[in-house]
């Protein structure tokens, strides 16, 4: 199931060395903090910001799949996450938190309809001066460099190089050499900036992804060049207003 291949997927290098660790970089002290961990999947980024030091994180999912596995795995190590089955894009919480992340949430958006969506779920659900950060396809990347990633676990393809809402299909390939893909939505840059501004956000900036220095040591010199000169992914970050 997908679901399952999905979360085996966490177990590829370049998730722990570049996308965690772009992700809690931007995050930064996570002491105290409530934080909505938005397309939770099955809990992995939910788990791990309560262990950094959240005080709380709600996980929410699509997927009533994900989050019955999001729960099993909170059943056999209780860290306190809370999880709840939703769209992230018509969410209605009566809180508001002081982080929210999507990690691979926005790159799901087909238009700029879609998107403005997510970034106003997000604005309201965040307390004031609160961040929204995540991590997401890398819009920049260029066609001519998808297959080059493959050594890293993953390819991505398109028909239509940088068509708004063209599909951006990428294939994983696990460790244990299972196979699963799903698509993405390209959008302009200008569609993003235009997203979050029309949300209420001060800024939205592109950020990273960042190499860890665990990483670096891990593989030969030059392992990780193919994906950090051109990234596929890529970190974001944007700031709510202190009112």
């Amino acid at each position: 199931r997908i679901a399952e291949k999905y979360r085996d997927s966490k177990l590829l290098p370049f998730r722990d060395y570049i996308e965690s660790y772009t992700l809690f970089k931007l995050a930064g002290n996570l002491a105290g903090k409530s934080v909505l961990d938005l397309a939770c999947g099955e809990g992995h980024y939910t788990r791990r910001l309560m262990q950094a030091g959240a005080k709380a994180v709600l996980g929410v999912d699509l997927s009533s799949r994900m989050i019955e596995l999001a729960q099993e795995a909170e059943s056999r190590e209780p860290l306190g996450c809370r999880y709840q089955t939703g769209d992230a894009a018509d969410l209605e919480l009566d809180r508001q938190f002081d982080l929210i992340t999507g990690v691979y949430l926005l790159n799901y958006a087909a238009s700029v309809e879609q998107l403005t969506r997510l970034c106003r779920s997000a604005f309201r659900h965040l307390k004031p001066g609160g961040r929204f950060i995540g991590f997401n396809d890398n819009i920049a990347n260029d066609p001519a460099n998808y297959p080059k990633y493959e050594k890293y676990g993953f390819i991505k393809t398109t028909s239509q190089n940088r068509i708004e809402g063209a599909p951006i299909t990428y294939l994983l390939i696990n460790p244990d050499g299972t196979r699963f893909q799903f698509d993405n939505f390209y959008l302009h840059n200008r569609t993003y900036q235009k997203a979050f501004e029309d949300a209420g956000f001060l800024a939205f900036n592109w950020e990273g992804p960042w190499l860890s220095p665990a990483g670096e040591k891990a593989y030969p010199p030059g392992y990780w060049s193919e994906l950090l000169d051109d990234p596929p992914l890529i970190g974001f970050a944007a700031q709510k207003a202190i009112e």
